[in-house]
C-alpha cells in the first residue's frame, strides 16, 4: 500500500521528539519550574503526536525532513506554550531558547565532520540531484530549489527555494508568523557548523525566494525578520 504521510512512522519521530525535549528541557524548567515542566512537556508530545498525520509527506527518505520536522515539533511547543497565556514575543523567546540548547549539544567532533561533508565534490553532487528532482513538484506540500554554481569569490555554491514545505505546513496550520523563527535559526547553525551562509530574503518575510550561498570560511550573514529579532533580543 503506498503511504501519503508519516504516521507509519509515528513511533520513531516521537522517540525523537523525546530526545529533542531531553536537551532543551532546562530552558523550560528555568521559566515553568521542574514539577510544571514535566507537565508541559507531556502535553507538547501528545500536540506532536496529533500533529504527525498533518506534516505534509515530501517523500519517505528526504534529506529536507531534517527541516520540516523540526518546524513541526517546535509548532506543537509553540501551541501549548499558547494555551498557557504566553505572548507570542514570549513564546518565540522560548523557542528559541531551547533551539540554542539543542545546537550547543551537538558534539564537537560532529560539528567537524558536518562541515567537511558541507563543502564536499559527493555533498554538493547529492544536493545538485536532489535540486534538479524537486523542479518535478513530485510532492504538492514539499520544497522547489534551484541549484546555485559558485562564483569562485564570494560563495562556493548556493540554493534558491523558491517554494519551502516549511511555510506551507505552517500557513496551513494558521501560525505563519512562526515561518520566520525557523529561518532565524540558520544563523546560529551556520556559525557553528561554518556554513559561512549569506542569505539576503526568505519566502517566510514575504520574499519570491530564499536565496542561500555558503562560503567555506566565510562570516555568517543573514537577515533576521525583526518581529524575531526584537522577541529574542538579537
Amino acid at each position: 500500500m503506498k503511504k501519503d504521510n508519516y504516521i507509519y512512522r509515528k513511533r520513531q519521530m516521537l522517540k525523537a521528539f523525546d530526545k529533542s525535549i531531553s536537551r532543551n528541557k532546562s530552558v523550560l524548567i528555568t521559566r515553568f519550574g521542574s514539577e510544571n515542566t514535566d507537565s508541559l512537556i507531556s502535553e507538547c508530545r501528545h500536540e506532536y503526536e496529533a500533529l504527525i498525520p498533518r506534516i505534509p509527506f515530501i517523500g519517505h527518505k528526504s534529506p529536507f525532513l531534517i527541516f520540516l520536522i523540526p518546524a513541526s515539533q517546535y509548532l506543537a511547543v509553540y501551541r501549548v506554550l499558547q494555551s498557557k497565556g504566553l505572548t507570542f514575543e514570549n513564546a518565540v523567546q522560548l523557542i528559541y531558547l531551547m533551539n540554542e540548547a539543542e545546537r550547543k549539544a551537538i558534539p564537537f567532533i560532529l560539528r567537524r565532520i558536518i562541515h567537511y561533508l558541507w563543502f564536499s565534490p559527493l555533498f554538493i553532487w547529492r544536493v545538485k540531484k536532489r535540486s534538479k528532482e524537486s523542479q518535478a513538484r513530485e510532492h504538492a506540500g514539499g520544497y522547489v530549489l534551484t541549484f546555485i554554481e559558485g562564483d569562485g569569490r564570494t560563495f562556493d555554491w548556493g540554493l534558491d527555494y523558491t517554494e519551502c514545505a516549511g511555510c506551507k505546513f505552517l500557513n496551513q496550520q494558521g501560525v505563519p508568523e512562526l515561518a520566520p523563527l525557523m529561518c532565524s535559526f540558520d544563523k546560529a547553525v551556520s556559525e557553528t557548523l561554518g556554513w559561512g551562509l549569506t542569505r539576503t530574503m526568505t519566502i517566510a518575510d514575504g520574499g519570491r525566494k530564499c536565496d542561500f550561498r555558503f562560503k567555506k570560511g566565510g562570516k555568517t550573514n543573514i537577515n533576521i525578520s525583526p518581529s524575531i529579532k526584537d522577541a529574542c533580543k538579537l
